[in-house]
């Protein structure tokens, strides 16, 4: 089974209004404005899930400022994954300092939200470090059983609008400031789960996992061997960050490391049905060791 656990739609509205959109959202229109960027929707995600056998696809919108434009791409995905057979799962976006944020998270998780992302700190203007900013969002999550997938850029090798607010160190912090919470840090945390041969820092990064979003794009083969070497593999999810990138790049890249199977069922789908797993304990307990 093969899960892809970080895939982006945009509902018809946002796609005909984008410019206007583009306008008033900085990094959505940074993000448009890119040259690798692509439109989808749900039925883009479904038949390219046909065509490269991908079993389950966890979708999300864009994480605008604007609350309002936040539910619409939210109410799109909701509708998409309960109108797919279980083909897709919901993930919304909401702005953590937004009034009302709150509310919306309640009440996605009423309608069979998985989790809450990809939060943007530089595009929605929060600082994630910041535990005085985070907590009611984090708190509101946790209440929830949803995981939050964010946003990590790499601190070197490339630039680009929205990285300053969240890198390696940043993530770590609001890890460390949320350790109940169940974090996905896509893009392979920027290179934190490195950081996970210490001691100290696995034990702030315990509810911690890690996607490969744009891993092609940004990295060789040879991470794959480094998230083996981390002793990280058990924490790694498949994301491909559609329509950016589809299946095929990635086995590209598996094929030059040395992942064997059970590497390879983790990656695929058993790590993201613990992580799943994980979230709703965090709702029963509060706590996952």
């Amino acid at each position: 089974m093969i899960v892809d656990t970080h895939v982006h739609v945009y509902p018809p509205e946002v796609r005909e209004d984008w410019q206007s959109i583009a306008q008033r959202e900085r990094c959505f229109g940074a993000e448009v404005a890119g040259r690798v960027h692509r439109w989808a929707t749900a039925e883009d995600v479904l038949g390219a899930m046909e065509i490269d056998g991908v079993d389950e696809s966890w979708i999300c919108g864009f994480a605008f400022t604007d609350l309002g434009l936040c539910r619409l791409c939210n109410d799109y995905v909701l509708e998409c994954a309960q109108n797919s057979g279980g083909r897709l799962k919901p993930i919304i976006a909401v702005p953590p300092l937004a009034r009302g944020a709150c509310d919306e998270i309640a009440r996605c998780a009423e309608l069979g939200a998985i989790g809450v992302g990809e939060l943007l700190p530089d595009g929605q203007l929060f600082c994630v470090e910041d535990i005085d900013e985070t907590w009611r969002f984090a708190a509101e999550c946790q209440e929830h059983g949803l995981f939050v997938l964010l946003h990590v850029a790499e601190p070197i090798g490339r630039d680009y609008p929205g990285k300053g607010r969240s890198g390696p160190k940043e993530a770590y912090m609001f890890a460390r400031n949320h350790p109940e919470l169940c974090i996905v840090m896509a893009h392979c945390g920027g290179g934190l789960f490195l950081y996970e041969q210490m001691p100290d820092v696995r034990a702030d990064l315990r509810n911690v996992w890690y996607d490969t979003a744009a891993a092609p794009f940004v990295y060789g083969a040879s991470i794959l061997n480094s998230i083996i070497a981390s002793g990280t593999a058990e924490k790694f999810l498949y994301g491909s960050d559609f329509p950016i990138l589809r299946l095929p790049r990635y086995k590209e890249m598996i094929e030059g490391s040395a992942m064997i199977d059970k590497d390879l069922d983790g990656l695929f789908s058993a790590n993201a049905r613990r992580l799943l797993g994980a979230a709703e304990l965090c709702y029963d307990t509060g706590w996952v060791k």
